[in-house]
C-alpha cells in the first residue's frame, strides 16, 4: 500500500518520498523471505529448501537490514539539510541525487551480502537429526573469516550510520524546539517523530548489532558461543523494523495519510482548493508548501 501510495497518489516530487519508497521496497524483499524463516523455526530449526535457498535468505536478511539502516541515514541527513540549511541545501536536495543515493546504497547493501552468498551455511547436526541454515558454523571460520567479515560490516553499516543519524537528529530536534514559530502544534509533532524514529533506529538495530558483534570477539578471545541464543532471539527484534517502517514514515504523515484514504476509497478527498497545507510531519518537508487539489493527492 505504501508503494503504491508514493507511486499513484503522491508521486516522486521529493528526496524523502525517494528514499521512503526504496525502504519500503526493501522491508517487501524482507517479507518475501520470511516465511521460510517461519517454516524453518516450526520445524524445529530444519532446513528443508536446500543449500541455495538458505544462502539466499541469509544474504537478503542482511541486505535488507543494512539497506534499511543506510536508507535511514539518508532521510536523517535529508531532514538535517531541510531544517539547517534550508535554502542552501536545495541545490544538493533533488530526486535525481536521491534515486544516484539510493542506488549506491542497493550496490553497497548487496555487496556486503555476497559473501554470505558464496559461503556454505547449511549443517546437518547428527544429534538433531536435522540441517541448520547459518545457525551453526565451523568454529575456524568464525574466528577467522567471519570475525572480519562482521565487524567491518558492523562498523561501516551500522554504528557509523548510528552516529550520524543521531547528530542529525539532535540537532534537527533542537532547531526546531528553538524555532519561534505560531505553529507549536505542528512543530511539537515534528519533534515527536524525530524522536520517535531515532529511538525505533536504536531499539530494532542496536541489539542485534551490538550482541553480534560481542558474539563475534567472544569467539575469537575465547571461542565461547554462549551469546549466540541472545543473538538469535534479537534479531527477531530487528525484524519488527519491517511493521514499524510504515506507521513511522508513511501513516504518520497526515498528507500520506489523506493519499492512503483517497485510494481505499477510489475517489478524491475534500481538500480546499489552495492556501496553505502542512507537511511539517514525518520526513516530509518541515515547512508550509502550497498545494493544489492535485498535487496533494
Amino acid at each position: 500500500m505504501a508503494i503504491v501510495t508514493f507511486l499513484v497518489k503522491m508521486k516522486i516530487r521529493s528526496p524523502a518520498t525517494v528514499y521512503m519508497l526504496n525502504l519500503a521496497t526493501a522491508d517487501v524483499l524482507f517479507v518475501s523471505v520470511l516465511p521460510f524463516l517461519v517454516v524453518y523455526r516450526f520445524s524445529g530449526n530444519n532446513w528443508l529448501f536446500g543449500e541455495g535457498m538458505c544462502r539466499f535468505v541469509t544474504a537478503t536478511f542482511y541486505c535488507n537490514m543494512y539497506c534499511s539502516i543506510l536508507l535511514m541515514t539518508s532521510i536523517s541527513v535529508d531532514r538535517f539539510l531541510a531544517v539547517i540549511y534550508p535554502v542552501r541545501s536545495l541545490p544538493w536536495r533533488t530526486v535525481k541525487r536521491a534515486w544516484l543515493v539510493c542506488g549506491v546504497i542497493w550496490v553497497i547493501s548487496l555487496a556486503g551480502a555476497v559473501p554470505l552468498l558464496l559461503a556454505r551455511q547449511t549443517f546437518f547436526i547428527y544429534d538433531l537429526n536435522a540441517t541448520t541454515c547459518y545457525d551453526v558454523q565451523d568454529t575456524e571460520d568464525l574466528r577467522g573469516f567471519y570475525f572480519y567479515f562482521f565487524t567491518s560490516l558492523l562498523s561501516l553499516f551500522f554504528f557509523l550510520p548510528l552516529a550520524v543519524t543521531t547528530f542529525c537528529y539532535v540537532r534537527t530536534i533542537r532547531s526546531l524546539s528553538a524555532m519561534n514559530t505560531n505553529r507549536t502544534r505542528k512543530r511539537s509533532r515534528a519533534v515527536y517523530l524525530a524522536a520517535i524514529v531515532l529511538c525505533v533506529f536504536v531499539l530494532c538495530f542496536g541489539p542485534t548489532n551490538v550482541l553480534h558483534l560481542i558474539y563475534y570477539l567472544q569467539m575469537y578471545e575465547f571461542a565461547d558461543d554462549s551469546l549466540y541464543d541472545a543473538y538469535l532471539l534479537s534479531s527477531t527484534i530487528c525484524s519488527f523494523s519491517c511493521c514499524l517502517d510504515p506507521l513511522i514514515y508513511f501513516f504518520a504523515s497526515s498528507q500520506c495519510q489523506r493519499c492512503v484514504y483517497s485510494l481505499l476509497r477510489r475517489k478524491k478527498m475534500n481538500l480546499p482548493p489552495g492556501g496553505q497545507h502542512s507537511v511539517l510531519t514525518g520526513h516530509e518537508e518541515y515547512t508550509h508548501v502550497t498545494y493544489s487539489r492535485e498535487e496533494t493527492c
